[in-house]
């Protein structure tokens, strides 16, 4: 060991620096004109006055605004977002709990993180000793159309159903016979998603490719990844899909926990 202990090992934590993360948290995901310090405090689980206090430090720093009595996230955190590496730390510590999914079935594992334009960043995978059509390696940054992938299903699941209606086509491209081309099919389908709280397609982009997603959400709600399983009906087929959605939703408990533990501990 050298000098620089981990905070787990000294307990070292600032608990004041995570209730004022766990703020920044709630702000990003009031709707744009922010919320007041009572809303924020509450949804945070935090003392009205504590969360001022936090927030008047925040907002000397920058990283928060305050119009009239609401608040938004400040200039100067999307200064400093500017020239982070969005994904970097994220894949760094998801990668063995991705492996450990992929080594249990032997597929392939990706992890995909919505992005600003309503589509999906495919950061990161894991691959078995099998590959199966196009998920062959080095799958990262590719884009998969999101009525005919089950990462897709979840990331349309977590939008209103006035805005897909407004979006989306009446009619949507094929990629096999069995791809779910009607818009209202497609919507009663995402309801079905957002009941059950995963996704699947069966043949629906690729021939005989089985895929399985499920929503990766931080503490305030929000999804922030998703968590997906992929292979071939010969080996991967729907008699293992209870245990395969069982194993996922460990994984994404496990991820849940390791970037935002500090917030659900309370």
């Amino acid at each position: 060991m050298g000098d620089e202990d981990t905070p787990e090992q000294t307990g070292m934590v600032n608990k004041s620096v995570t209730k004022a993360v766990r703020l920044l948290r709630e702000i990003a995901a009031q709707p744009r004109n922010g919320a007041t310090v009572t809303t924020l405090a509450k949804a945070a689980g935090l003392s009205r006055p504590t969360a001022f206090r936090l927030l008047y430090s925040l907002e000397q720093g920058g990283l928060v605004d305050r119009i009239d009595t609401h608040y938004v996230l400040g200039w100067e955190l999307a200064r400093l977002g500017r020239s982070a590496d969005p994904y970097a730390g994220l894949v760094a510590h998801a990668q063995p709990l991705l492996d450990e999914l992929a080594d249990s079935f032997n597929e392939t594992v990706t992890l995909s993180i919505p992005n600003a334009q309503d589509g999906l960043d495919l950061v990161a995978e894991a691959a078995g000793s099998h590959v199966v059509g196009v998920l062959t390696s080095n799958l990262v940054g590719q884009h998969y159309p999101v009525h005919a992938s089950s990462t897709g299903k979840v990331l349309l699941a977590d939008q209103h159903v006035e805005k897909l209606r407004a979006t989306l086509p009446e009619t949507l491209e094929a990629f096999t016979p069995d791809t779910i081309t009607d818009r209202t099919a497609l919507l009663k389908e995402l309801e079905q998603v957002r009941e059950q709280g995963f996704a699947i397609i069966d043949n629906e982009l690729e021939h005989e490719l089985l895929s399985l997603s499920r929503p990766i959400r931080d503490s305030a709600g929000t999804l922030v990844a998703i968590l997906t399983l992929n292979g071939p009906r010969s080996r991967f087929g729907r008699a293992r899909i209870p245990e395969a959605l069982q194993h996922m939703q460990r994984i994404a408990d496990r991820l849940t926990e390791l970037f935002w533990r500090d917030s659900l501990a309370g």
